[in-house]
């Protein structure tokens, strides 16, 4: 680790008057693992812990989650078990309880790829060193991304929580120099394209002070299936965050999103839009999860993930439904 600056924001409009090139410290859970090892080497560290955002409450109906609130604070607030069950299971799913103690969902929607490409300073990687090219591509990739890659960068997305999110139709508050806006949490992570050094859409010195799930009894339908090697502390292999809503066995409305496939939480509306209307069987959620994985382009050691993620979709949406199995 490198010398660096380190600072404790007073208020949020000390943090956000902070240089562009700081880095916000919340729960540290990734960005002090990446400053050990020199994958980051920010010269101005700007600490969060003392602003109020750790609040979680329902407001307009909608709920509100402040950006500094605890992935285990999350995961077992009554408020969010009840209206979102699937983001509760998502943040149980992921990492360790020691980690979740100290994550945050700020950091969490913000978390740097776990590509080992990207952490190993011996390897090229355009994420790390722009134009530098990318030793995955024709490397050991069966923890890579096989929906939304390109030829500069195959990396996964790594959040649980991201993934619950994209199905619950969240939006990110965020605050900076110019003031307060508000996004979806679909824009907010961008695909690699041309430039994987961008993972995000957020302008110079803006910092998310708070996440926002719309009311609905559609997300009380969540659920969240995940898929590894291991029953603990271990990326997913595939991931899938379902909320379908029925009557009478008919699906009126339905949401799903890809996790551990995509080089960001992966979200298909033409495969949403396909389950309106059907029975809620496992014909017609097999037809759409078809449809969420068309355009895969798997590598040698991840071709398994396109049937995997199929029926991790599968099973999701059955559960959400209520459907047997």
């Amino acid at each position: 680790m490198r010398l660096f600056t380190f600072q404790r924001a007073a208020n949020l409009e000390q943090a956000v008057s902070a240089p562009p090139q700081a880095a916000f410290l919340a729960g540290g859970t990734n960005l002090v693992d990446l400053m050990k090892i020199e994958v980051l080497n920010p010269a101005l560290v700007v600490d969060l812990s003392p602003l109020q955002l750790r609040q979680i409450e329902v407001r307009d109906g909608a709920l509100q989650i402040g950006a500094l609130a605890s992935n285990t604070a999350v995961a077992e607030h009554p408020e969010v078990r009840r209206r979102a069950p699937g983001l509760s299971e998502a943040l149980l799913s992921g990492a360790s309880p020691q980690l979740r103690n100290a994550a945050t969902v700020g950091g969490n929607l913000l978390q740097r790829t776990r590509c080992a490409y990207y952490r190993d300073l011996a390897t090229r990687c355009n994420k790390r060193e722009p134009g530098s090219g990318c030793d995955a591509l024709d490397g050991w990739t069966r923890m890579h991304a096989i929906l939304g890659t390109s030829d500069q960068c195959i990396a996964s997305h790594p959040s649980d929580m991201c993934v619950a999110l994209y199905a619950l139709d969240a939006t990110v508050r965020v605050r900076g120099p110019d003031g307060e806006r508000e996004l979806a949490v679909s824009d907010l992570h961008l695909l690699p394209g041309a430039h994987p050094e961008r993972e995000f859409s957020l302008r110079p010195g803006e910092l998310i002070t708070a996440v926002r799930i719309p009311p609905g009894d559609l997300s009380a339908r969540s659920r969240y299936v995940k898929v590894r090697d291991r029953q603990s502390y271990a990326f997913a292999l595939a991931s899938c965050a379902a909320a379908v809503q029925t009557e009478g066995g008919v699906i009126r409305l339905a949401r799903f999103a890809l996790g551990g496939v995509g080089t960001k939480p992966w979200r298909v509306p033409e495969a949403e839009r396909s389950l309106q209307g059907e029975r809620a069987t496992r014909e017609t959620f097999e037809r759409a999860a078809e449809i969420a994985l068309r355009g895969a382009k798997p590598r040698r050691d991840n071709t398994f993930k396109v049937e995997l993620a199929k029926r991790t979709a599968v099973r999701a949406l059955m559960l959400s439904a209520g459907a047997p199995s």
